[in-house]
């Protein structure tokens, strides 16, 4: 079938918007009929496609007389639509929440490296906050410890008597504690006290805004906030770890002397005999590892809470979780570079 359209303009070649075109007649190849319109008939503006189009004439096998086909050949620049379309979807795409609080975490502890260094430190509130960190967890934390060191001490003393290694007892309760006890469960003890309220209380004043307020009074919130708290763990835990592994020792040693008979000379002896100077270095260079961890992944979650009172709880209990998985990770990492190869400290005590 082929299409005849008569027009009383012709049809521009380039840009079909240039003009109005009156349709005068219409046939097709197939039909004895002629459509005609009237001359005073309306013209219709033909607008151009969205797509670049090219005309050309083929033989219809039907009927012998040339035909008018379409052939679309390839599309018009879609460029400025993806550009759009790009822009639109950056403009209302967020980042996972664990993304930009893990490069926050990175960014935080940058900033407080480059202001420790250059002496930027409220020391006012670095004092308040080892005041609260230290000795107002001292407690919780030698508690935990010496209720640790009795029930390790149970399931050591009676396998150790039955192989008649009395005098290793001493010895590997030393190593136990100074190498991985103490600085791990003195550091679980500091997250779950300290960590959570650092994380709510940071996550408060980012909600209600006071963070914004210190910028309008020209403080720095990381020198005023961050940097104290993250200082006072890293001092405090060394010594809490110090304190917690001659607590966890002692209560060891009476409980194998009350409930086993093994003298109190003979467990300390072992442990000294055992212990090296290295192994006391290694618990201090881990609790401070730890405490790095716990403060800043705590403050990086709370300056980065959302969503008001709900926001807080979730930041809090978020916070708790990832500083226990960074201890675990961090201790296994430097234990692995701590102690390396057979060690021989068992067999002075032997």
């Amino acid at each position: 079938m082929a299409l005849w359209v008569r027009t009383s303009a012709p049809l521009p070649e380039s840009d079909c918007s240039l003009g109005p075109a009156k349709i005068t007649s219409l046939r097709f190849g197939n039909l004895t009929r002629k459509l005609d319109f009237p001359e005073k008939a309306k013209a219709h503006k033909l607008f151009c496609p969205l797509h670049q189009t090219k005309l050309f004439a083929v033989l219809n096998t039907d009927d012998g007389h040339p035909s008018v086909s379409v052939s679309e050949e390839e599309e018009a620049s879609e460029t400025p639509l993806l550009n759009h379309e790009l822009s639109t979807f950056l403009s209302k795409w967020s980042p996972p929440k664990y993304l930009w609080r893990g490069l926050s975490v990175l960014i935080l502890t940058g900033q407080v490296i480059i202001r420790t260094i250059n002496g930027k430190i409220h020391w006012k509130n670095t004092l308040q906050q080892l005041e609260r960190v230290g000795p107002k967890s001292v407690g919780v934390c030698l508690l935990t410890s010496a209720f640790v060191g009795m029930a390790f001490t149970i399931q050591f003393v009676r396998e150790f008597t039955r192989l008649g290694l009395n005098r290793s007892v001493g010895g590997v309760l030393a190593l136990a504690f100074s190498r991985e006890l103490s600085p791990v469960v003195t550091s679980i003890v500091v997250a779950g006290r300290i960590g959570s309220a650092f994380a709510a209380e940071l996550g408060t004043m980012q909600v209600s805004e006071q963070t914004d307020t210190l910028r309008v009074l020209g403080a720095n919130p990381v020198d005023y906030l961050v940097t104290p708290r993250v200082l006072a763990s890293c001092i405090a835990l060394p010594f809490l770890t110090l304190m917690c592994f001659t607590v966890g020792m002692a209560s060891s040693a009476l409980l194998a002397e009350s409930v086993y008979g093994i003298s109190i000379n003979i467990i300390l002896d072992s442990a000294k005999r055992a212990l090296k100077p290295w192994d006391i270095i290694s618990a201090m260079i881990k609790s401070q590892v730890f405490g790095a961890i716990i403060s800043v992944v705590s403050c990086a979650w709370g300056v980065t809470t959302l969503g008001g009172a709900k926001g807080v709880g979730e930041s809090t209990t978020s916070a708790v979780v990832v500083s226990l998985v960074g201890i675990f990770i961090a201790d296994f990492a430097l234990s692995c570079c701590f102690f390396q190869g057979a060690g021989d400290s068992l067999k002075n005590c032997m």
